[in-house]
């Protein structure tokens, strides 16, 4: 249920975001962040091997596996099917979140205007995520969208550092941050799983210090 998925979200925090280019790198990469505490993927569907590597990853079984970057039901579909137990998209597509929410799937759509938060509400959503967070005016913006909306929690994704992920966590109506730098496509693609390992680690300790 979306429920429990929005729980680990809340306990975990942080959200890797990955562009993977092959899928033979995903297993390593999933290694890497469990070892660094940090159970949880998100991957994008911006390259032909999205598909596989949330299988690959899903199939571990020690990791929360999430599909980002969704446009259509039919990426739904095939992210679900593949083991993804959430869905992230960049912006608010009715068809989208309407197939989500009808077969309970978890879906945090991409945010960032009253109107669309709203929207969400209309829809009885109480996550979504706010993107792009940096370059939309950052905490500030998101502090100011967010006053009239108390029941919404917020996934702030965009520009996401360890030198501004405390100011995010830090606000009470902040699940979890989504951030790629500990699983950048030039660490994936150099085969650094130990750097990501760190990394991970790291996160996992800034966000520790963080709480609201």
């Amino acid at each position: 249920m979306s429920t429990d998925v929005f729980s680990q979200l809340a306990q975990l925090k942080i959200i890797p975001v990955v562009i993977v280019d092959d899928a033979s790198l995903a297993d390593p990469m999933g290694e890497a962040l469990v070892a660094g505490g940090l159970p949880i993927a998100e991957v994008t569907f911006r390259t032909a091997a999205a598909e596989a590597a949330i299988k690959a990853l899903a199939k571990r079984g020690d990791l929360l596996v999430g599909a980002g970057t969704v446009l259509t039901v039919d990426n739904v579909k095939k992210a679900v099917d593949g083991g993804a137990s959430f869905i992230v998209t960049p912006g608010f597509n009715p068809k989208v979140v309407s197939y989500c929410m009808e077969h309970k799937i978890a879906i945090t759509p991409g945010t960032v205007t009253a109107t669309e938060i709203g929207l969400a509400l209309d829809f009885g959503l109480t996550v979504v995520k706010f993107f792009p967070a940096e370059a939309s005016g950052g905490i500030k913006t998101l502090k100011a969208v967010a006053a009239p909306y108390a029941a919404m929690r917020f996934v702030p994704t965009g520009g996401i550092v360890p030198q501004n992920l405390a100011d995010y966590l830090k606000f009470g109506q902040v699940l979890a941050c989504g951030g790629s730098w500990m699983v950048s496509k030039d660490l994936l693609a150099n085969k650094q799983f130990d750097k990501i390992r760190e990394l991970a680690r790291q996160a996992v300790d800034l966000a520790k210090t963080a709480r609201p």
